[in-house]
């Protein structure tokens, strides 16, 4: 039987997927007393109507009163608290005071007020947990305040799916630790934090240790761990710092009692951490912290699909990796715990977290932050920038550099889901090269398989796959094929090695009982190899090298490795633990940890999947790089779809399987952007959609918008109509192969922007605020994007529109194409987007390095140079190229480049060559363009000798046939 109580409805919180809040303004008016029935008041019971209403009429007259003296106080006080601190705990009360009331209720009056003199924007919630129906009672039991939110409407239009202001929150003097003793160490300070009454979830570890290393001027790094216990580490390799930071730009201050970290940047004094805001819980399978932001602009923390700059309004980005169609308010593919966020006046600076279980990331409009994860430790990173690129190499420098990729990873790549034979897909590369279309690479997805299994193509419907490849690799053209770790189980003994040498090898992850864990996925009844084990290296060797002696792939796609699954768990289910079902799950999609993937109890090498689940994208990735490396002796070429901290290095990343729809086009900008502050530099979305019908201008846009993606792959799903270049109208592929072509024209200036991500952790695709932190009006910004820091994107995203509208920042600019320049004083402008053209722009004070295209890099990449030079207002300008030759491993590492500055001031061009390699002799320099040259020149000299010229009205200046070798430093003046 089950008891049913009436509840009023100021008594209940639907929680999270029962109810969505709507979004408040966040300046918060605390003098507006809450409906009385929100009290924290006994209840009494019932007497006659008459002295109701006057023992009701005096408590209003009292509370009210009161209330207004209070209201007064803390309104002229509160000009001294700092503006992004709540207003501080009532004074008197002690952690236990709510276990003290008396009969009277005075304690939980005062307490309730207390309570309510928390704006909303700074409660923090204190029943996250989804789908329950949270009562006062439940609330109270806790110990924690209950008070429905206002429901006063915002002014502002809401996505849905918000989490809303929490009626259930912590009160200023819920119990947390105490900071009880600090010593100095080599590198900073370390503490023993003590919490003496138990919260609400099971295995609270009431002494846990805190570690503050000062590791570098520019990082700072907090360990809070168990001294009794061993606990889950993320097994990535970081930088060991030996010594403490001299001069650091932060500073530290603890709170004893509540334990409490703020860190702030010395030279502003402005507050990055302030974990005071919110109590600390350590349990077991509860880790929680949260911290004030200095501002409502952060970005990162992916991988989520959402707009580039976060909305802060309630609003929790939950990470577990996960198969899933890029939608809103969904975990995805990758999990990387890292923020960026923007100060006052431009600096910057970024919080890492590494961590790799279940976690909810929820942002509130104070603005502040809450961190909350079901396992391991709390180990994190304040990098403090101070400007957003340097956050970014500092971040980087902890999880590690990308990787340099191989040349012909930069062209343009082709793939579909349902060629269904080997022959078809040949014909789609042969109407490619008859249009003149460039193509580096040909991909095929898993019809390429023997039913559907890794390690094999069909014999009948792709018999002719390996000589496919031959044709390619005679045209200067590479392959890729797709695998996915599901390795088939369900085949006759001895009919299938990868799974039989798997067996015999204990590659495979085990079950609960330590049997092998059986799933199921694309072939049927499936295996999963166990990454973080070095067997499985050797044994995933192995099989790639049997199957590139038949098909000499040039690189690898590894997909469905969150991993997915069609199964919850695996056939025989999961045991029932605390593991498969912790006291909290953060809001992954479907519920819980084991949804399509499986079991959290499953064993692997390193630890049990509940700490390694989002780590298995990364693994499978070094695996493969790793093989790639001994297989093919060059860089390796390899794209994944679950992605975690250091991915970079291994490989790239694209989007996942998103849609033929314009708000897809728009939406890949804020993902590409996002993954670049990542550390994933190559990466890039779906060129034309993957599901759903291509329409054609739909593609015509995103292949202009994807010549600009720093990875480029046009790919579509089974059962829809082709979307290859050559499968639409003349008009059509013209314009497509303009854009391509103009991508191969400035693969130069592509090549140069990876080498300082894989030596500096620069990004490649950058926000438009990176090269301007100072201007407000570009935070927001993600329908355009830079290249590095001299080319602006702009391009159309809508339909049916022969303009577009882009924000220029204030400077002077010129017109790619044209070199007509504009000057804006920070200012947006309507452009002129006939359907063949995308907007490209040049910052004043550069140099670019183009090439005349073709069909694919490797005849392009040996073409002679043009070089465009865009003048600043004193006439000068910058830029550089690094070269080499496109494939060997560790080139910069090992000295075999050329690394060429280019300088333009006082009408004089000079190239320096910095240092030199054989490649750069294969190289000349044809010609060179100047825009902004003020005055016709009279007189134009190369190497000192008279040279011919040509000098347009709109203030440009070509010097042709040079001839000038790129391993050789040269000048060109005019007078």
């Amino acid at each position: 039987m089950v008891s049913y109580k009436r509840l009023n409805p100021e008594d209940v919180q639907f929680s999270r997927a029962v109810l969505s809040e709507e979004r408040h303004p966040v300046q918060e008016d605390v003098s507006g007393l809450e409906p009385e029935d929100s009290s924290l008041l006994t209840r009494r019971p019932s007497c006659s109507i008459t002295t109701a209403l006057l023992v009701i009429s005096c408590l209003l007259l009292v509370l009210c009163g009161g209330w207004l003296l209070g209201t007064i106080f803390w309104l002229h006080s509160s000009s001294n608290v700092d503006p992004h601190k709540p207003p501080l705990p009532v004074p008197g009360q002690t952690p236990d005071s709510k276990a003290q009331a008396g009969p009277n209720g005075t304690t939980v009056a005062s307490r309730r007020g207390a309570c309510r003199l928390i704006p909303e924007a700074w409660r923090f919630d204190c029943y996250p947990e989804r789908g329950m129906v949270v009562t006062r009672e439940m609330c109270e039991a806790r110990n924690c305040c209950f008070i429905p939110a206002s429901t006063r409407p915002s002014s502002a239009a809401h996505t849905s799916g918000e989490n809303g202001i929490p009626w259930c929150f912590y009160p200023p003097d819920f119990p947390s630790y105490s900071l009880v003793s600090l010593n100095d160490t080599s590198l900073g300070q370390k503490g023993t934090l003590v919490k003496e009454v138990k919260t609400y979830y099971p295995g609270d570890i009431l002494n846990v240790e805190v570690e503050i290393r000062q590791e570098t001027n520019t990082r700072l790094r907090v360990r809070i761990t168990d001294p009794s216990a061993s606990r889950f580490e993320v097994p990535i390799s970081v930088p060991t710092a030996t010594t403490k930071a001299e001069n650091p730009e932060y500073v530290i201050e603890l709170s004893k009692q509540p334990f409490g970290l703020i860190v702030r940047r010395s030279s502003t004094g402005a507050m990055l951490l302030d974990t005071n805001v919110a109590p600390l819980f350590y349990a077991d399978q509860f880790l929680q912290f949260s911290t004030s932001l200095p501002s409502q602009f952060i970005y990162g923390l992916g991988e989520h699909r959402s707009t580039f700059l976060h909305d802060v309004h309630w609003n929790t980005l939950t990470m577990w990796a996960r198969d899933a169609a890029p939608m809103e308010q969904t975990n995805l593919y990758g999990v990387h715990p890292f923020y960026l966020s923007m100060e006052d006046g431009g600096n910057a600076h970024g919080f890492f977290l590494l961590n790799s279980n279940a976690m909810d990331v929820v942002l509130q409009p104070a603005p502040a932050l809450t961190w909350r994860t079901i396992g391991g430790i709390l180990d994190f990173y304040v990098f403090l920038g101070p400007d957003p690129g340097s956050v970014v190499e500092q971040y980087v420098e902890v999880v590690g550099y990308p990787a340099m990729p191989i040349y012909w990873a930069l062209g343009y790549h082709l793939c579909r889901w349902g060629y269904n034979t080997s022959d078809s897909t040949w014909e789609v590369v042969k109407s490619m090269r008859n249009y003149g279309i460039p193509q580096d690479v040909q991909w095929n997805d898993i019809d390429y398989m023997d039913r559907q299994m890794d390690f094999t193509y069909d014999p009948t419907n792709f018999a002719t796959l390996p000589d496919l490849v031959k044709d390619l690799h005679v045209h200067d053209q590479r392959y890729v094929m797709i695998l996915d770790p599901g390795i088939s189980s369900s085949q006759p003994e001895g009919s299938y090695w990868p799974f039989d040498e798997g067996l015999k090898r204990g590659v495979f992850i085990k079950d609960a009982e330590g049997k092998t864990l059986i799933g199921k996925v694309w072939p049927g009844l499936t295996a999963f190899p166990d990454f973080s084990d070095e067997v499985t290296h050797d044994w995933w060797f192995d099989n790639l090298q049997r199957l590139h002696q038949k098909v000499p792939f040039d690189g690898v796609w590894i997909d469905m490795n969150e991993p997915s699954s069609f199964l919850d768990g695996s056939t025989s289910g999961c045991p029932s633990s605390s593991i498969e079902n912790p006291p909290y799950t953060p809001g992954v999609l479907g519920g819980s940890l084991r949804a399509k993937t499986v079991c959290a109890t499953a064993q692997q090498k390193q630890s049990i999947h509940y700490n390694m689940h989002s780590l298995y994208g990364l693994m499978e990735a070094k695996a493969t790089a790793s093989a790639m490396k001994r297989i093919v002796a060059k860089r390796p070429f390899v794209i994944s779809r679950s992605t975690f901290p250091s991915q970079g290095m291994y490989s790239g990343h694209w989007l996942g399987d998103n849609r033929s729809q314009w708000k897809d086009l728009y939406t890949s900008i804020a993902g590409m952007l996002t993954f670049n502050i990542l550390g994933i530099p190559l990466v890039g979305a779906d060129i034309c959609g993957f599901s759903e019908q291509p329409q054609e201008e739909l593609c015509i846009r995103w292949t202009q918008l994807g010549a600009f993606y720093p990875f480029t792959r046009n790919h579509n799903s089974i059962n829809m109509n082709p979307q290859d270049p050559t499968a639409f109208s003349p008009m059509a592929r013209t314009a497509m192969k303009q854009a391509l072509l103009l991508r191969y024209s400035l693969f130069p200036v592509l090549y140069t922007l990876f080498h300082h991500a894989h030596v500096h952790g620069h990004t490649v695709a950058r926000p438009i605020m990176f090269e301007f932190p100072k201007d407000v009006k570009a935070y927001g910004i993600d329908k355009q994007f830079m290249w590095g820091k001299s080319l602006l994107v702009t391009p159309v995203l809508d339909p049916g529109v022969d303009y577009v509208e882009g924000y220029f920042p204030e400077g002077l600019w010129y017109d790619f194409y044209t070199g007509d320049s504009v000057r804006s004083q920070g200012e947006e402008l309507r452009l002129p987007a006939p359907l063949d053209k995308i907007n490209l722009h040049l910052r004043e004070g550069s140099i670019l390095p183009t090439q005349t295209p073709n069909l694919t890099l490797w005849v392009s990449s040996g073409q002679p140079l043009h070089l465009i030079s865009a003048l600043s207002d004193d006439g000068s300008a910058s830029g550089d190229l690094f070269w080499d030759d496109g494939e060997t491993v560790d080139s910069y590492e090992t000295v075999q480049y050329s690394y060429i500055i280019f300088k333009v001031a006082q009408n004089l061009m000079t190239s320096q060559v910095l240092q030199s390699n054989i490649e750069a002799t294969y190289i000349t320099v044809e010609s060179a363009t100047f825009y902004g040259v003020k005055e016709k020149p009279s007189k134009v000299l190369v190497n000192s000798q008279d040279a011919t010229f040509t000098y347009r009205d709109n203030k440009v200046l070509t010097v042709a046939d040079l001839g000038l070798n790129l391993s050789q430093n040269f000048t060109i003046s005019w007078m």
